[in-house]
């Protein structure tokens, strides 16, 4: 009787178990709110940005510099004048500088012309310290700033009885500091009487606006002119996102 031939013992090969599908477990995002701005009155406004200055530069030294008094309005009214080539000093939003203009006493009758001196560029000196409080100003805090006080700037804006948007007519003002270019030939001066005013007819006929920003001097204005760019793009960009 033949033995049976062994039978080969094959184990069965697992079928492959494919992994159920995950499906994507949605993580509740938090809420992103907008940061409300509890703003004072127009007429108390005063207190409360003074206290927020020392957050707006770093030369808190300067900050004496400024007028504290009326600060909104103050704004509204001398840019709302400067953008038209006009000065409200009365408004300024900085106190006057303690020195005051001079001429250059050596160039009396300067060339054989009776009652004319050439410009002292030392006299430009006296906006120094403005400039330099210009220049430590975060320019996107100060913008900030802006957007967040619009409400109480616009109201100041339609106390003088408009009712267009200040934005523009802050823009106007800055706009007129950028295009101010200075004359290449010497600025001198003469004087009929105890006031003194340009020699070139030219440059006595612009705006009161644009002969303040001659006597600020070149670099004062080139300073000016840097600070003002930058505010002005990103005050462009806070425009434009919130339309």
């Amino acid at each position: 009787m033949t033995a049976p031939e062994p039978v080969e013992l094959r184990e069965k090969e697992a079928e492959p178990i494919e992994p159920a599908p995950i499906e994507p477990v949605e993580e509740e995002q938090p809420a992103i709110e907008d940061v409300v701005i509890t703003l004072p009155t127009l007429n108390e406004s005063d207190d409360w940005l003074q206290a927020k200055l020392p957050d707006l530069t770093w030369r808190n030294e300067l900050i004496p510099l400024l007028v504290t008094e009326d600060i909104v309005r103050r704004f509204v009214v001398f840019t709302d004048n400067f953008s038209q080539g006009l000065l409200a000093y009365e408004h300024s939003l900085f106190i006057p500088p303690k020195d005051k203009f001079a001429v250059d006493e050596q160039s009396a009758n300067a060339e054989g012309e009776q009652n004319v001196w050439q410009w002292n560029s030392k006299t430009s000196k006296r906006f120094d310290l403005y400039v330099d409080l210009l220049r430590s100003v975060d320019s996107t805090t100060l913008v900030d700033w802006y957007m967040d006080m619009k409400p109480l700037i616009d109201e100041a804006y339609q106390e003088l009885g408009y009712e267009e948007d200040f934005t523009y007519t802050l823009q106007d003002a800055i706009t007129r500091v950028l295009d101010m270019e200075l004359p290449k030939s010497t600025m001198d001066v003469t004087r009929t009487s105890v006031m003194y005013k340009f020699q070139d007819p030219q440059l006595e006929a612009l705006d009161d606006s644009d002969k303040l920003l001659l006597r600020i001097g070149k670099e004062n204005l080139l300073i000016i002119k840097s600070v003002l760019l930058e505010i002005n793009e990103k005050l462009a960009k806070q425009v434009n996102n919130k339309g």
